[in-house]
């Protein structure tokens, strides 16, 4: 099908120009695009292949290996001069999520191997899409590893594959585009680092403007080879453009006055390492060229900068992402940027605006900690039973009641009366009488997270999703055993079983061959490997996991502040999980009944926001919560059965409405599950120990929870 033209794309001026600059200078590093679902970020990269330049090839090379210039490690050569030589399209490649690192940088057949001693390799995707352009959709779903590979490979301009007895280097330039919707969560920051330039698109907010998307879009589905006639003349002469300036790249001049305001510019914005001061230049570099200069100047650098820096500067990697306009702005004035007046102004509009901020910085659960307000310290806080040691430390949850802070041990029956008094306030508080918190619901804030004993799920999984949390059966890890592979052998053979099946099919049985090891490798030559004796070796590692938090928000919990201890406990929890690559959900109850604040996601961002913004007051409706809890796990058991759910019901026991809780011990049966005891002050009625005990899940006390002992382990 004729693809959409590049031209003809409405709006989307910083990501176009993005584009068009790594098709200049692939050494720029490739180009990230965050943008919400229906902005047109797969139709502008592919509609970008077609403007790529045919490229001359070494006929028969499955390494797309320049006649002018052969890679003299090419695997297929040496090339001698004079080769028979080919033209081809540059190749658009398209990595999908499901990819494994064998399809990725290619691998041992290892049938011919093992058959016929023959190291045979085949090349991967980084070969094919050589000298052209590699797509990676949704590369935030993408395992890491694939990504480290990809980024390494772009980096380096060089494919190094070391795995199954295989060693092989091979040129791999190309174009690297990834897209991803934020919705969806954020890639390691370490992972956003390695790509050149990251561009932030929106819808358009203009009516003339969206208007025109749907009328070309609907043009083009009815005659999509008449449309792209219409912009023909435009297409040639931005492919004209782009081999003219890709010449132009070498002899481009880079002055010492530039290559120090870049080096000021990155100084003040506070990017960490010098990748960014490298990929400023090279943008700016290739800036110059795309306009037909030959000197960088402060306008390039300027450009360059807005491309190349906001997604660099986050240093925490649960903050919410998005541009720091005001921040960079500062830094070019600070670095003299915008004092040259000969400078040009910026060729093309700098995007700043609305497609600076993802989907995910606006909407009424992004309140963060500042809408506190004055409800977040009552009239509860000052009674005789409500401060001193209950109370949080100065940071949110180190006082002695915190997580950080020793475990209290219970006292003699005789101070009854006090538990009495604590627990009359605490159903004061939840029944909204004055004086106490408000039933409308307050906000606490959270304090500074810390980091908390790893959770796991004790049984073995099967492996599903890679991770760091609960052991598994894996692609990779530690070596168990070995078994027959279901289809064709996904990963390295195990030799030993390998070599004994062979025997045994021989006759010489199953473990052990008269004469020693020289006569069964006789043996094995004589009988040959067959496909049907192969065995792949089993894995140990770890997987990531389904986290969902139940988080008791009733007036209880801010009658003595507690949800600040709570709030800390929870945001160390997520953390904890997007180091872990978990995907999280969230329920709260409270009032009335319970309410999914957050969809099972990987968007820990978003869960740090809705923490943030999440209100107390009301009764205690445990019921309700545990009973949302099961429903959730069961749509997401039918979504996706081979990730298995870790349940943490964070709650201090009491339940004052929705009946009793421990009636959904059979919905949550064979659900691994934590109760997170936020039960405090010096007499503790163990009523989350009870629950616990009915839900045949582990406890742990709130003050227990940071990483000062052992880990603890889920049944």
């Amino acid at each position: 099908m004729t693809p959409y033209p590049f031209s003809a794309v409405v709006g989307l001026d910083d990501l176009r120009l993005a584009l068009l600059l790594t098709a200049v200078s692939p050494a720029v590093g490739g180009v990230l695009v965050r943008g919400e679902k229906g902005t047109a970020k797969s139709t502008v990269v592919r509609a970008l292949a077609a403007l790529l330049p045919e490229v001359d090839v070494v006929r028969g090379c499955r390494f797309a290996c320049d006649p002018a210039a052969p890679d003299p490690g090419c695997p297929d050569g040496p090339h001698e001069a004079g080769a028979p030589r080919g033209h081809r399209p540059a190749t658009l490649v398209e990595l999908p999520v499901g990819a494994t690192e064998d399809r990725v940088v290619g691998t041992l057949d290892i049938q011919r191997a093992l058959a016929d001693g023959v190291k045979a390799y085949e090349p991967g995707l980084l070969a094919t899409a050589h000298r052209g352009a590699l797509y990676v959709d949704e590369v935030n779903l993408l395992p890491d590893h694939l990504v480290d590979l990809l980024l390494d490979a772009a980096a380096m301009g060089r494919a190094h594959v070391e795995r199954d007895g295989v060693s092989v280097k091979h040129a791999s330039r190309f174009l690297l585009v990834g897209t991803m919707n934020p919705e969806e969560g954020e890639p390691r920051p370490q992972l956003v680092d390695r790509f050149g330039l990251v561009v932030t698109v929106a819808a358009p907010r203009d009516a003339t403007q969206r208007a025109e998307v749907v009328r070309r879009r609907l043009a083009y589905e009815a005659d999509p080879a008449g449309f792209a006639a219409r912009f023909a003349a435009d297409e040639i002469a931005l492919a004209a453009r782009i081999v003219v300036a890709r010449a132009a790249v070498p002899s481009v001049e880079l002055p010492d006055a530039e290559l120090d305001r870049i080096a000021r510019v990155c100084l003040a914005y506070g990017v960490d390492g010098m990748r960014a001061d490298i990929v400023v230049a090279r943008c700016a570099v290739a800036l110059a060229a795309w306009h037909g200069r030959d000197r960088v100047t402060a306008g390039d650098v300027r450009d360059a900068a807005r491309l190349a820096l906001p997604h660099r500067r986050r240093k925490d990697p649960l903050d919410p992402p998005g541009t720091d306009e005001q921040r960079l702005e500062d830094a070019l004035e600070q670095s003299g940027a915008d004092d040259d007046p000969g400078d040009p102004p910026p060729p093309e509009p700098d995007g700043d605006g609305p497609d600076d901020s993802g989907p995910d910085d606006s909407g009424p659960d992004d309140s963060g900690p500042d809408d506190s307000g004055p409800d977040d310290s009552g009239p509860d806080d000052s009674g005789p039973d409500n401060s001193g040691p209950d109370g949080p430390g100065p940071d949110g949850g180190s006082g002695p009641d915190g997580p950080g802070g020793p475990p209290r041990e219970d006292q003699p029956t005789r101070n009854d009366n006090r538990a009495n008094d604590n627990r009359a306030n605490d159903e004061r508080a939840e029944d909204g009488e004055p004086g106490q918190a408000p039933s409308a619901g307050s906000v606490a804030p959270a304090g500074a997270a810390y980091r908390p004993r790893t959770l796991r799920i004790g049984a073995r999984g099967e492996g599903g999703h890679a991770g760091r949390r609960s052991p598994a059966f894996a692609r990779r890890g530690r070596v168990i055993g070995s078994r027959v592979p279901h289809g064709k052998l996904s990963g390295a053979p195990h030799l030993p079983a390998t070599l004994r099946a062979a025997l045994h099919r021989g006759g010489f049985g199953p473990t052990a061959v008269p004469g020693g090891v020289r006569e069964a490798a006789v043996s094995v030559r004589r009988l040959g490997v067959q496909p049907c004796d192969l065995r792949e070796s089993v894995h140990v590692g770890r997987e990531a996991n389904l986290v969902l938090f139940v988080v008791d928000a009733s007036g209880s919990m801010a009658a003595r502040k507690r949800m600040t201890v709570v709030k800390t406990a929870v945001l160390s929890l997520l953390r904890d999980a997007y180091h872990r690559r978990d995907r999280i959900g969230m329920i709260t109850f409270r009032g009335s009944g319970a309410e999914q604040v957050l969809p099972p996601t990987s968007s820990h961002e978003v869960g740090v926001l809705r923490l943030a913004s999440l209100r107390t007051g009301g009764r205690t409706p445990l019921a309700a919560g545990l009973r949302t809890a099961a429903a959730t796990i069961a749509t997401e058991r039918r979504r996706d059965p081979r990730r298995r759910p870790l349940l943490i019901v964070v709650t201090d026991g009491r339940a004052t409405s929705g009946g009793d809780p421990a009636l959904l011990a059979p919905v949550l049966a064979g659900v691994a599950t934590v109760v997170v005891d936020c039960e405090s002050g010096p007499v503790r009625l163990g009523l989350a120990r009870r629950l616990a005990a009915a839900l045949n899940a582990d406890v742990m006390p709130l003050e227990a929870l940071a990483a000062s002992g052992p880990t603890r382990s889920a049944a």
